[in-house]
């Protein structure tokens, strides 16, 4: 019988909440910038796409879409996965000691990295709005962006993102209990998926360059939800419930999976790791 643990998880949540806080409170504590990193990091990486991919490679973003704003789109939706998927791939390894003394349901651990992600990746929204203000009200560059009715939809995205990235973290994070090679791998993949998810490209333009490999991109369930971004946002590419119902099916499929692993592998961990 497959026990999702969802009782436990609620019993729980005042735990939840104080891993979250920890986490908040803890990864800038000592460093120079401080929460300043949540900034600094969207806008350089924006800024280095666009001068490589649009600027030097002539990459297409859309008629009176910045390339900037394009970018930073990309990468606000991007992080927030990846931040999820890489924060959650070594929850076992990482949390080994803590497990072996004291009882409560593991998967609380993975769970507060998506929730205090969260908080990042709501600052970084903030970013792109304030510049989405800018190019749209003070200057002439952003003549054809405007966000669409499906913007309604957003939370929705986030959810899948954010279930998407921890369902995955989930699996990868039981099978390094066995596999210890799957730890050095998880920074290169993700890397690799960024190129593979329409981040710093249209989908169009891929499809247009590439037909023969497009299935590669356009069937990976990040390509959809940062399109989906893109479109609720800036009013760029297309909009299907198809494909919104798609992202949201993976992401939740993949989460129930990531979940059953998980929760079977808190079992004997202690005995691999």
């Amino acid at each position: 019988m497959v026990d999702l643990n969802f009782k436990e998880i609620w019993r729980y949540r005042d735990l939840l909440f104080l891993f979250v806080k920890r986490d908040i409170i803890t990864v800038y504590k000592q460093t120079i910038l401080g929460p300043l990193w949540f900034f600094i990091q969207p806008l350089f990486t924006s800024v280095i796409f666009t001068l490589i991919f649009n600027n030097l490679a002539s990459i297409p973003t859309g008629e009176g879409v910045p390339a900037f704003l394009f970018n930073l789109a990309g990468i606000t939706s991007w992080n927030y996965f990846s931040a999820c998927l890489t924060g959650t791939s070594n929850t076992f390894k990482a949390n080994q000691g803590i497990f072996g003394k004291v009882y409560f349901p593991r998967v609380i651990t993975p769970l507060s990295v998506v929730f205090s992600n969260l908080l990042k990746f709501g600052i970084q929204l903030l970013v792109f709005v304030i510049f989405y203000i800018y190019f749209v009200f003070f200057t002439d560059q952003a003549s054809a962006a405007s966000p669409k009715a499906a913007i309604l939809l957003l939370p929705f995205l986030i959810v899948f993102m954010g279930l998407f990235g921890l369902g995955f973290g989930m699996i990868l994070s039981s099978l390094t209990t066995k596999y210890r090679d799957l730890t050095f791998l998880v920074s290169f993949g993700v890397q690799l998926l960024m190129y593979g998810s329409a981040v710093m490209y249209p989908l169009s333009y891929f499809k247009e360059r590439l037909p023969e490999y497009s299935w590669l991109v356009e069937y990976n369930p990040m390509t959809t939800i940062i399109e989906l971004f893109r479109y609720m946002t800036l009013g760029i590419g297309d909009f299907s419930l198809n494909k919104f119902l798609y992202a949201g099916i993976i992401s939740v499929v993949l989460f129930l999976l990531g979940l059953i692993i998980f929760n079977k592998t808190e079992k004997t961990f202690i005995d691999t790791v």
